[in-house]
């Protein structure tokens, strides 16, 4: 009995590693299904909306550190993970920021700035992956995302949890205006990276 099931965590295995139908990627698609929930709870005038909404981002992003840390461990990391899991990430963020300036708890400025960046590092890593060049993530990058989500929670919340709402409400401002900062210093990394390499293989 116990090699029978060992033959079939090895056929799972090797199927998990044959397809793109592993857990790092379910969690991946997971984080996508839960930006439409995490609108719907938050635009809704429901009481506890903005904690029920809190909570909701909050396990969206932290399948963000599963799914990679997963598909590292267990050696499934796959092109249609590298191509979902950026997408994932912004999506969520763009959304809440969007939400967040429809509720005037964010200024149009940064979130445009924000979203102007992700774009253009999408656009680059776009170019890079149809000329064969495999940009690899940046620290400076994951610093960002976590002060995105730390930010957002707290701009989130600050309706939500009684009193100290204008307390949550600057010091989600700042550790928003701190996202953008890092989120153009790993933008900028990203460029040069990627000029290094065309230089490098003579592309352009």
């Amino acid at each position: 009995m116990t090699e029978a099931y060992k033959q079939a965590g090895s056929l799972a295995t090797k199927y998990e590693a044959a397809t793109n139908v592993n857990l790092p990627n379910l969690l991946t698609v997971s984080r996508i299904l839960l930006i439409p929930v995490f609108v719907l709870v938050f635009s809704s005038p429901t009481p506890g909306r903005s904690l029920v909404a809190a909570i909701v981002f909050v396990v969206a992003a932290i399948t963000d550190l599963l799914d990679g840390y997963l598909a590292r461990r267990r050696s499934q990391v796959t092109k249609l993970g590298r191509l979902l899991d950026p997408i994932a990430d912004k999506l969520l963020v763009l959304s809440a920021l969007i939400l967040l300036v429809q509720f005037d708890r964010v200024g149009a400025l940064v979130a445009i700035l924000i979203i102007a960046r992700e774009v253009a590092v999408t656009g680059v890593r776009a170019i890079a992956a149809a000329e064969g060049i495999v940009l690899t993530p940046e620290t400076t990058g994951k610093y960002k995302m976590v002060a995105q989500v730390v930010a957002i929670v707290l701009l989130i919340l600050e309706d939500g949890i009684g009193p100290g709402t204008w307390n949550l409400h600057l010091a989600g401002t700042a550790v928003l205006y701190l996202a953008l900062v890092l989120a153009f210093i790993s933008g900028g990394r990203y460029l040069v990276s990627f000029w290094r390499q065309v230089s490098i293989k003579g592309l352009w």
